[in-house]
């Protein structure tokens, strides 16, 4: 059992707000919701720093989820993240800017830009990319294996990652790794009203339960917003869960990054 602890480090372009906001009700078409907008804004300004104290603090290195645009705002942040050695994983140009509203000349230049500001902050070009919502395009895993990516976290299909042969003559496949959500506060809290307190059950019983019921291997997602569980009201939820996983003997708390590599070193058992 591998467990993945992601960090939603998330951004929308000048003039975007998240689709949803902690009002719940959506204003009438063609109005800037100002309120959505600074509540995700909160991720930048405090939400990323409570949860990578909370990593830190249990030794832990996360997967942060980074949007280009805060890679351009918010260079600094990007360049401790990826000093601390937490995995540093293209999140798009904004969360606004999802691959699959995009033609081909558009998602190669925003895989381009994300790219470039990644590494304008952080020294290093990422190598793994997930799309907001995990949304990409049929094109995507090719454009992405053309920049160098080495994985994508666009599906959710499987419980383990799989080789992806894309054809075109490169000489490696891509490595998906699902993307899985039954651990993933936005959804729990925000979209189903759920108790924040309440994941940590969640989390406890597929950790105790999951592996007597089938003890084929499996991968899990533990996934913190930085403008939702990045608050106090969550923040406990998230170092709550990390100890857990922590005082198991039987779990791999890995990056995404690790496990591609791990996928493509047993390639023999993925394919």
């Amino acid at each position: 059992m591998a467990v993945v602890f992601n960090i939603a480090y998330e951004g929308w372009s000048d003039g975007k707000a998240p689709g949803i906001g902690p009002m719940g009700n959506v204003l009438l078409p063609g109005f800037f919701d100002s309120n959505a907008a600074s509540w995700g804004a909160y991720g930048a300004v405090r939400g990323i720093q409570r949860l990578e104290r909370i990593a830190a603090a249990n030794g832990i290195k996360t997967s942060v989820m980074t949007n280009g645009v805060l890679a351009e705002r918010w260079p600094d942040t990007v360049a401790a993240l990826a000093a601390a050695g937490h995995d540093i994983v293209a999140h798009s140009y904004g969360m606004d800017v999802i691959p699959v509203y995009l033609d081909e000349a558009q998602e190669r230049a925003n895989i381009e830009r994300t790219t470039t500001l990644i590494a304008a902050a952080c020294g290093e070009r990422p190598v793994g990319w997930i799309s907001p919502r995990a949304t990409n395009s049929p094109r995507s895993p090719r454009l992405l294996a053309e920049a160098g990516y080495i994985w994508h976290g666009d599906c959710n299909d499987d419980d383990l990652p799989a080789l992806v042969d894309i054809g075109g003559g490169f000489e490696r496949p891509l490595v998906a790794i699902p993307l899985t959500m039954d651990i993933n506060d936005l959804p729990h809290c925000i979209r189903y009203g759920n108790a924040p307190e309440s994941l940590i059950d969640q989390f406890r019983a597929q950790l105790d339960r999951a592996t007597l019921a089938d003890a084929h291997p499996f991968m899990i997602d533990v996934t913190a917003h930085t403008h939702v569980f990045g608050r106090p009201s969550g923040a406990w939820v998230f170092d709550a869960m990390i100890r857990l996983a922590r005082a198991r003997k039987d779990i791999w708390i890995a990056t995404r990054r690790e496990i591609a590599a791990h996928a493509i070193e047993h390639a023999h058992h993925f394919i």
